[in-house]
Order: C-alpha cells, then structure tokens, then sequence
C-alpha cells in the first residue's frame, strides 16, 4: 500500500512539475508573441488624397469619420505617396520596396497573364513568414495568378480574394459604372477568349472569380456580398490571432474605390454613390480597427494608403485628387489623376496608427513612397532583408516613432500608362520642387487624353506654392538652373545604379488564352454552378 501511495505522489508531483514547464513555456511564447508587433496594412484601389475627410476638413463632410478617428489618434502623412499611378506596378514596389525597373513590374498583368511579379523578387510576406509570422492577403493581387505566381506561393499563408481588379471580368449583378457593364450571359456558346466587348470596354467572356487558397469559390462573384466577405476573414484572422499565438501581418487589398462600385446603400446618383463606397470603406477601417483594439491594441500597428490616384475617366464615380488638380495638363485637354506622373496619380491620403507608440493627433511632411512599407515593416519586425539586392524604400520608423522629419532627398515617379515608355522615370521630385521630362495625360471625364510631350530641359514646379502644378519656373531662373542640374544629376545616378544591378528582374507580359482563372471550362464565361 505504501508502495501505492509513493507512486501516486510520485505521479502527482510529476504532472505538476510537467503543468509547470507547460504552464512557463505558454508564457514564454505569448511574451514572443508580445514582443513582436502585429500589421494591418490596408491599401485602398484608387483613392484621391481628397477622399480622406482630415485632409479637407474645409469640406465639411463626413464621409470617413473612422479614418478621421484614427488620424487623430495616430499619424496623418500629407506627402505620401503611391510607388506607381496604376495597379500592378505600385503593388510589386510595395511588396519589394524597389521600382519597377529593378523589380520588373512596370504596368498592369492582364486576365491572361502567364505569369507575374518575377520569382527572383523577395516579398514582404515572404521574409515576415520565415520570420514566423502568419500572414495573409484579403482583397486584389493583381501580380501573377498562375502557379507559383499566385499569393499562397509568394509568402502569403492565407488568400481570400480577386487575382486582379473588379472590373476584369463579367458578373450577374453589375456595379455602379460608366459606362455601364452588361452582366455576364450564361445562355452564349463557350467562349473563354477574354477581351472588352463593344458595349462600354467591359470585360465580358470570362466571369469575375472569388478565389480561396488557389481554389475558386465563385465564378461569377457577388460583388454586391464582396465587401462582407473581406470584413468578415480580415476580422476571423485579427480574432484568432492568440490562438495562433503569432504575430501576424494583414494585407487588406479592398475593391474600394476602383469601379466598378458596389455600396451597400445604392443611390441612383452617382456623387451619392461614390460618397456611399467611401463610407462602406471606412466602416471596415472601423471594423478592423476595433478588432486589432480590442485583441492587441498596444502591439498592433495599422497602415492605411492607397495604390494610386483616382480614375478620372470615371466621371461621378470617381474620387477627389483634392488640390492637386494637374492644370498644366488639364488645361490642354488631359486627365491628371490614375495612369499620370502629376500629383493627382501618386500622391494618396495615408494614416498610420499605433497606440502608445506612435504619437496621437500628429502630422507629417515628409517625403514618403509605398516603398517604404517593405524596409520600415521589416525593421519594426527586426527582420534584415536579403543583402543580395539593392534597395529604394527608406525606414520611416523614426519618422513614425520619434516626430522626425526626413522622408526621401529625392524621389522618382515611373510611367505607368499615359506617355512615354512604361516604368521610365520620367519625373522627379527633389524637396518642394517636382521636374517632369516627360507629360501627358490620362482620358478625362471629358474623353480628352492630352498630347503626350518631352521636355528637355525638363518643366519643374514649385509645389509649396503651386500645388495644382499649373504654371513652372521660368527657365532663365537662378533658381530653375540650380534645381535643373541638381535633378539631373540625381536622375542619372539611380539610372546608373539600376543598369549595374546585378539584381535587376525582368517581368514575363506574355499572354494565353488558357490563362485565364476559369472554374468550368465547358460553361459559358466559366461559370460555376457548385464549389470548384
């Protein structure tokens, strides 16, 4: 019996001892968990830098009181801006803190892309993910949707969402655009060939698909249950957060503001509308900011900005570039905003959000690029990036933490549709003053483009007193010459430096009917009547 009871005590003591070493080793791994911080970045598809209401409080509306909340309570950066003017090539910058020239991506991937953002390109993701963080991407990719191009190949653990832009394919149930789109017609022989039909330039053979972890859940998506969907994983993932017991990074890539749109409160106006889009937008800011408060509040840090500029060409449905209206352009008959170099295309509304760290009801100035997520992420994750390439995004985490003022000395706008060669550098912005070799202009609301002109010697503004960009510095000017040479030597260097990148990457454009995501080839427009 005596016997009996040493063995129980002796088992007793054992399991409590073996509670105690779980019981420790729990802590341990939830203080790592606390110690590295958490990111939800948060990338809005063509935002102005005026649909953000705390950049125009003048306009008295309310439109984005979540965003107004968390500037207030956060970081407002006025001079941000967006890596590229148009999808694809802006989010490669963002995800490998290079220009499109070094990473490859100068302009958009379309439906039939084979391919993607090279492989040779290291992501953000990627190096959080090896780092032992849980990431995932909600929303558009836009950057290669075949193989080892999709999101879950490229360091993404979770994807829920489009592989491109929402108006890159047919649905039942159209949103607010213009021209209006036709819906898809599942009654017409197969066809899979994707290319814009004659009604409008809407895409119509291939259905919109919703994709999950590479597989597609519907073909043709709701658009109008899209924004739920998105609300719904993003909050699921910031919720399930400790259970995981990792950090994390969110990517919210959101549909809003690019059309076509489809607010939950419809309007048959189209200013109502676009204001309706706005607000379902910031209501998911709201959602996750809530969320991430609630689960990690002083460990989380919160990025919202856009990809680029409002699409002008989209009238009504468009959003506010605010006071970088691009006259100089405009005035001759072009577009300033979405596919342009001007202010309009690139410069995006952009908070930052982390309590007890980032100081409250705080702005800044400093010369920013989406670029800068990449370098400044991975600092605050105490990551170092591979050593085996060269670099174009800066450390914004004293600008961040500790009020300082030193954005870029120079940063560089590449052409992504309107003139020129794509991925050229052709505008340069050098402290208050911008220089453009190369204008012209997108299609306006009007269905003017602007003619595309070279300028050799370049066009500078001064945009502390022109922001609107209408009238340059004469070129007689002390002031002129002394920029002029500043620009262009800065100009050729990064251009000297990028031909002697032995890690420069080359982008496949190539096309294929086949490539096209289709759930079942045998229905029209690849509908899906069950799961895939």
């Amino acid at each position: 019996m005596m016997a009996g009871l040493t063995y129980q005590l002796l088992l007793s003591g054992t399991l409590l001892f073996g509670l105690v070493i779980f019981t420790a080793s729990q802590r341990r791994t939830e203080e790592q968990f606390r110690m590295k911080p958490n990111f939800i970045i948060i990338l809005a598809d063509d935002i102005g830098w005026g649909d953000l209401d705390a950049n125009q409080p003048e306009k008295h509306t309310n439109n984005t009181p979540n965003l107004n909340q968390m500037a207030q309570q956060g970081l407002r950066l006025t001079d941000f801006h967006s890596p590229a003017s148009t999808c694809s090539p802006s989010r490669a910058a963002i995800l490998t803190g290079r220009y499109g020239l070094r990473n490859g991506v100068t302009h958009n991937f379309g439906v039939n892309s084979v391919a993607g953002l090279p492989l040779s390109e290291v992501t953000l993701p990627q190096l959080l993910q090896q780092a032992g963080y849980y990431t995932a991407l909600i929303g558009k990719w836009h950057l290669g949707h075949n193989g080892p191009y999709s999101p879950n190949n490229r360091g993404f653990d979770y994807y829920l969402g489009i592989p491109y832009s929402n108006d890159m394919g047919c649905t039942d149930k159209p949103g607010y655009d213009r021209p209006p789109c036709l819906p898809c017609v599942s009654s017409e022989p197969q066809v899979i060939r994707q290319r814009r039909s004659g009604h409008g330039g809407c895409y119509s053979k291939v259905a919109l698909p919703l994709v999950e972890n590479g597989s597609i859940l519907e073909q043709p998506l709701d658009l109008w249950a899209l924004t739920e969907k998105y609300k719904s994983a993003a909050l699921r993932i910031i919720r399930s957060a400790r259970e995981r017991a990792q950090p994390y990074l969110l990517l919210l890539a959101s549909a809003h503001m690019h059309v076509p749109l489809a607010p939950t409160v419809p309007d048959s106006s189209g200013d109502l509308v676009y204001a309706a889009s706005l607000q379902e937008l910031d209501s998911v800011v709201g959602a996750l900011k809530a969320a991430a408060d609630e689960k990690d509040k002083e460990n989380t840090l919160i990025w919202f900005t856009g990809d680029n500029g409002p699409w002008e060409q989209k009238c009504q449905f468009a959003g506010s570039a605010g006071p970088f209206t691009g006259k100089w352009q405009t005035n001759r008959g072009g577009g300033s905003a979405k596919t342009t170099t001007w202010e309009g295309g690139h410069r995006v509304p952009t908070v930052v959000y982390w309590p007890g760290r980032i100081p409250a009801n705080t702005s800044s100035s400093a010369l920013l690029s989406g670029m800068d997520i990449f370098p400044t992420v991975l600092s605050m994750a105490g990551v170092v990036p591979p050593s085996d390439r060269r670099y174009d995004g800066i450390d914004a985490t004293n600008i961040f933490l500790h009020k300082e003022n030193s954005g870029h000395e120079f940063l560089f706008h590449p052409n992504s549709g309107a003139a020129g060669k794509f991925g050229d550098l052709q505008t340069v912005r050098v402290g208050k003053h911008k220089a453009f070799y190369i204008t012209g202009g997108a299609e306006a609301c009007t269905g003017g483009t602007g003619p595309e002109q070279l300028h050799d010697p370049p066009l500078i503004f001064d945009l502390e007193h022109d922001e609107s960009e209408e009238t340059p510095l004469q070129f007689d000017t002390p002031e002129y010459r002394a920029i002029a040479q500043r620009v262009a030597l800065k100009r050729e260097e990064l251009l000297w430096d990028i031909a002697t990148d032995s890690s420069v990457s080359t982008a496949d454009y190539d096309q294929d009917e086949l490539a096209a995501p289709c759930c079942d080839h045998r229905q029209a427009v690849c509908r899906c009547p069950t799961l895939c």
